[in-house]
């Protein structure tokens, strides 16, 4: 079961981070249909900022696992 979850923090993490990105650009007024209350709202930008940053961190604690138990092992 261990080694399972590394692979599931990497594909969580993937999905946050992929959100974060969408969520800063429409933010940004990039993406999305303007009647979005997202779209083209500052605090999407930095709230999708902190997303892709969790999402980061997810992907880096299912990484940090995954070389820990390949090192024990």
């Amino acid at each position: 079961m261990v080694m399972k979850l590394p692979l599931s923090l990497f594909v969580v993490g993937s999905i946050v981070l992929v959100f974060g990105i969408i969520f800063h650009l429409q933010g940004q007024g990039i993406v999305g249909p303007q009647e979005s209350f997202m779209y083209e709202n500052p605090s999407w930008i930095t709230l999708g900022l902190q997303i892709v940053i969790i999402g980061i961190l997810i992907i880096g604690i299912g990484v940090g696992i995954k070389i820990y138990f390949t090192k024990k092992h």
